[in-house]
């Protein structure tokens, strides 16, 4: 099986490139949208975030919101909450990859923030870092999670910078496009050309 990482920071545009694989007929883990499954489904996880974080579960559920204003202004607390999630996600990611693989899919994509820290990054034959300008990743994420233009800032700055993705990612796609139909457009012909040299 050949894995595809893919990662970047908010509002860069990741979903975009997830986006353009699965045209071209290439099934993507997306790690957010698995961690958000696992806080609802996973006990053990969640037991071990209201652990370290006091008032962030109401009747057994954890509210993301009041964690996240928790862990984006914390690095520190951002670190004990990976801490405790990549250990989950891990063995979730792994679980998912064979059971694809016993299916006999050939190619698939892990998309994730964390891709590298959490140790993801090494199960991936390459790994595509997406970046964009600061100014484009705030109005995207403005919009798309209804956040003041501080709390955006702070959420960006809680994650790694673009140098980061430059120094240890196998590629870079660059995301200054207006429209999010225009960067998939070139995300689509950068996977089309890799995805041909694989065959």
């Amino acid at each position: 099986m050949h894995i595809i990482g893919i990662t970047g920071g908010t509002g860069a545009g990741k979903t975009s490139a997830v986006n353009a694989l699965q045209t071209l007929g290439i099934q993507a883990l997306d790690c957010d949208a698995i961690y958000h499954e696992m806080l609802a489904d996973n006990a053990e996880m969640r037991a071990g975030i209201e652990a370290q974080f006091n008032n962030v579960s109401t009747d057994g559920k954890i509210d993301r919101r009041r964690l996240g204003e928790i862990v984006w202004c914390d690095p520190n607390a951002l670190h004990k909450l990976n801490t405790i999630t990549h250990k989950f996600m891990c063995i979730e990611i792994e679980k998912r990859i064979s059971t694809l693989k016993a299916q006999g899919v050939k190619i698939i994509a892990i998309d994730a923030i964390a891709l590298i820290e959490s140790g993801q990054g090494k199960k991936c034959d390459i790994v595509v870092g997406i970046i964009a300008p600061l100014e484009k990743r705030l109005s995207r994420i403005i919009k798309r999670d209804d956040l003041t233009k501080e709390h955006a800032l702070m959420r960006i700055n809680a994650q790694q910078p673009e140098s980061f993705y430059r120094g240890n990612c196998d590629y870079i796609l660059e995301n200054p496009y207006d429209t999010q139909a225009e960067f998939e457009q070139k995300c689509t012909e950068f996977f089309t050309k890799y995805i041909s040299r694989l065959n």
